[in-house]
């Protein structure tokens, strides 16, 4: 009973974030929509269609497959994904935008192998350390595996460049792997490894050392690199406790906050429906994750528990890297928020995941 119950609990959340965030969107890119598409609900209609629909049914679909079967292809599905990340490379598939190249184009179809690449990644960390214990003990037997699989992770995310999902990979990881109970020596070692190595990510790319700068000092440059930081701030502050009403954000009409649509749409929320209204979305995030940690206590294995609390520091990291952004608290990072920026491969590949956490409730 307690399964069921915590089960539809977590399904309704999904349901409510799945229909928030269409409603947003469509308030979000119908001025963007209009102009370069002719259409206001442009953006409504693809994420519907490309994104909401298939992960509705991949969820569905998942639902229907015992959890356990992706332990036994764990490494299948992690070369596979890993595969669809070098073909982005390829003249002849691989697509660029805005001088990073991460979408694979066949034809009128287009998708990101990356959101593909993060729900794996889980499969396969939660099969490696939900195996056997002494993995998570032994360096040659469970650490440097592990260390080798994501630097190869780290070197095609760096070489598109995605740095915003490199750092959600690596909160994932090393999540999953606290989870799974290493000596707290290693862990602190790994720690550093990756800071070092997201450190030196940050220094080699001056525009990625400006976004740092521009952090420490928003105004520094306000018509440069400190331009996205400000216009966010702007639009958060003018929402106050209500928000300015539906579809009236004039930083989203007059063109003033980039990636409305994207990374900068819950300062939309903020303006739009104010205070209120974003405590409405953190709090729908935070009841998404109490489900899923109860779900993941219930689990009846290992590799359950890791699975379904790998989506959930998926999903929360995002989120929380996401609104930290946008609000001032850390840098920005070009991170997308779950269920309701803009993107097909991103929301379709969320729900599908959704659907292995709730085969895990179910069994």
């Amino acid at each position: 009973y307690y399964n069921i119950s915590v089960d539809r609990k977590l399904l309704a959340i999904t349901l409510i974030l799945i229909i928030f965030g269409l409603v947003v969107l469509s308030s979000a890119g119908i001025v963007d929509g209009q102009k370069k598409f002719g259409s206001p609900y442009y953006y409504l209609t693809h994420q519907l269609l490309y994104g909401v629909i298939p992960g509705l049914i991949g969820m569905f679909i998942l639902f229907r497959v015992d959890y356990r079967f992706w332990k036994k292809i764990s490494l299948f599905v992690l070369i596979g994904s890993l595969a669809l990340m070098i073909m982005i490379f390829m003249p002849n598939f691989g697509q660029g935008l805005k001088g990073a190249t991460r979408w694979i184009s066949l034809g009128a179809f287009s998708f990101q192998p990356s959101e593909i690449l993060k729900l794996s990644l889980i499969i396969y960390l939660a099969a490696w350390f939900g195996n056997r214990n002494e993995r998570t003990k032994k360096w040659s037997y469970g650490i440097m595996p592990f260390l080798i699989v994501l630097s190869f992770v780290a070197l095609l995310l760096f070489l598109q460049p995605d740095i915003g999902t490199l750092i959600v990979v690596s909160f994932i990881s090393l999540g999953i792997y606290f989870l799974a109970g290493p000596s707290y020596k290693q862990f602190v070692g790994i720690i550093l490894v990756l800071f070092l190595g997201l450190s030196a990510i940050i220094v080699v790319e001056p525009y990625r050392f400006e976004r740092l700068k521009s952090f420490w000092d928003p105004s520094a440059d306000p018509r440069g690199s400190s331009y996205q930081i400000n216009q966010s701030l702007i639009t958060i502050g003018s929402g106050g406790l209500l928000g300015v009403g539906y579809n009236n954000s004039s930083q989203k009409q007059g063109g003033f906050l980039p990636e409305v649509i994207g990374d900068s749409i819950f300062a939309i929320i903020a303006e739009e429906l104010g205070l209120v209204g974003s405590a409405v979305t953190v709090g729908l995030f935070g009841m998404l994750s109490f489900f899923m940690v109860s779900i993941a206590k219930n689990a009846s294995d290992k590799f359950g528990a890791l699975l379904v609390m790998g989506i959930n520091i998926w999903i929360m990291s995002q989120a929380f890297v996401n609104i930290a952004a946008l609000s001032g608290l850390v840098p920005l990072t070009g991170i997308p928020l779950p269920f309701i920026s803009y993107g097909g491969t991103a929301i379709a590949v969320l729900l599908s995941g959704m659907g292995i956490v709730f085969n895990v409730a179910k069994n």
